[in-house]
């Protein structure tokens, strides 16, 4: 079986900060890409295998490759079914607890619209500690390479299904905040979609508590430099850019993120890609007030629906609660402005 060239979906934000990786913010996950479906029969000779809670499991190809994390395509060799084996390169002992928590958050949920996680575990090879998780295929891929075809074809989303989709997004944020947790890094390569366009968050190691208290200069810079390294710079809340040294930050960052997610959907490219991408500064394009472009040809209230979540002061921003009631009014009136679909 011919191996494709994949695009990275899952490296980290600083190494799109410091150049190593500028569009890795804006590149698709690959899945999709991976020329087999669920339950197709595969012909690979001498196949490597790897075990985890006693179940076998057969190598495919390789799906990703990045900086501290690479994944893989994996059979079942008892259900014949495909997996995601992600693994995460711990280099410290802090690497290895940042490993423990995305495991973690994984099992914390128990949502349609959060990935969730088959199986886990550490492995020891060659003096070094690997982190593995075992997470569902998903075959159609990330919500940015949906996007991306549709780039290509010169076709936009129809507002129903940016409605359907934005709604799953909603509901899986929605399940986080609620047990006090906020995702961090929320953006369309974080955003997969089977094959009914139901939207399945993942990427969770940026998550963290939702409410952090600053208390002076020292912890300020810390969250700051941690936003910096985590949080994807052109999907980041503006208080996240120059922390106060007396705040509290709190999910409302992540409802800054899922403004962006819904800009990207309609525009087909984030608010503040094409800033990044020209090396202008993000941190002071967010402090103003997001254009939507007299082009855009969805209706007054998805319109108006984005502009009241990006608002730059965190203070003035709505809860996801409001969001997702809004969302389902508008489903329950909006017409179907955009017919053509993926």
């Amino acid at each position: 079986m011919a191996v494709k060239r994949f695009k990275p979906w899952f490296k980290r934000a600083e190494e799109e900060e410091d150049g190593g990786g500028d569009m890795t913010a804006l590149k698709s996950l690959a899945l999709n890409n991976v020329p087999v479906k669920m339950g197709q029969t595969l012909c690979i000779c001498s196949r490597g295998s790897i075990t985890i809670d006693n179940k076998k499991y057969y190598f495919v190809q390789k799906l990703d490759e990045g900086g501290f994390s690479y994944v893989d395509l994996v059979e079942g060799a008892k259900d014949g079914r495909f997996y995601a084996l992600k693994k995460i390169l711990c280099h410290d002992r802090e690497g290895r607890q940042e490993a423990q928590t995305e495991m973690e958050m994984h099992q914390i949920f128990n949502h349609p619209n959060i990935l969730s996680i088959v199986a886990h575990t550490f492995v020891d090879r060659g003096g070094k500690t690997e982190a593995w998780l075992l997470l569902p295929y998903i075959g159609k891929g990330s919500l940015w390479s949906v996007l991306e075809k549709l780039r290509d074809k010169g076709s936009l989303m129809s507002e129903k299904q940016i409605l359907q989709i934005f709604r799953g997004i909603c509901s899986g944020l929605k399940a986080m905040h609620e047990k006090g947790y906020a995702h961090r890094d929320l953006k369309p390569t974080n955003v997969l979609l089977d094959e009914d366009d139901r939207p399945l968050l993942m990427d969770l190691g940026s998550m963290n508590r939702a409410r952090i208290e600053v208390r002076g200069t020292r912890e300020a810079m810390t969250i700051q430099d941690w936003a910096a390294q985590r949080c994807t710079i052109s999907y980041r809340a503006p208080e996240l850019f120059n922390v106060e040294s007396h705040c509290i930050i709190d999910e409302r960052t992540d409802i800054w993120s899922l403004g962006c997610v819904l800009y990207c959907m309609m525009m087909l490219e984030g608010p503040y890609d094409m800033v990044f991408q020209k090396g202008d500064s993000v941190a002071l394009a967010v402090q103003n007030p997001v254009t939507i472009p007299q082009s855009c040809s969805y209706s007054g209230s998805l319109k108006m629906l984005l502009s009241s979540i990006m608002m730059s002061n965190p203070q003035e921003r709505p809860n996801i609660h409001w969001v997702l009631d809004q969302v389902q009014d508008l489903q329950s009136c909006s017409p179907n402005t955009q017919t053509n679909m993926v």
